[in-house]
């Protein structure tokens, strides 16, 4: 029994070792956007039509106007996006929600690499780099129920 417990926990560390979220700038956000991985806006639509998006997100509310969230069928729209084993960029308005989203895609869901956009949209923004309206992207992920 005693081996049984032990290597679960080496199997659970080993599994921690691998996730990781990491706190990414603007300079970086570019980068690893310019390299294909997606980005996911977990803002509601109200955030989205205010400010715009970065070009090329996935719009995917985590927390609704009410801050009620239903993890698991969130992270069945994600699995789409990218697969646990593919790194994904999370950004909400100023990168505080996105940091429990980054925990809980890098520990419960298993993604190995988690990049939270550490200002969000509003520092993007304010370092004047470039959004795209919002509308097509609401637009498309409603008709296909992915918003």
């Amino acid at each position: 029994m005693r081996r049984i417990v032990l290597a679960a926990t080496l199997c659970l560390a080993a599994f921690a070792a691998r996730a990781e979220v990491v706190d990414i700038d603007n300079a970086q956000l570019e980068r690893l956007v310019k390299s294909g991985v997606p980005v996911i806006d977990i803002r509601t639509r109200a955030e989205w039509e205010e400010t715009g998006i970065v070009q090329g997100s996935h719009l995917l509310t985590f927390y609704d106007e009410r801050g009620r969230a239903d993890p698991p069928a969130w992270l069945d729209k994600v699995k789409p996006i990218a697969s646990p084993g593919d790194p994904v960029i999370v950004i909400c308005r100023s990168g505080n929600r996105t940091k429990a989203v980054s925990q809980l895609l890098s520990k419960q869901a298993g993604y190995a690499t988690v990049y939270n956009v550490r200002d969000g949209i509003k520092g993007w923004m304010r370092e004047r780099n470039p959004v795209v309206a919002a509308a097509p992207s609401i637009t498309a992920c409603r008709a296909a129920n992915t918003c």
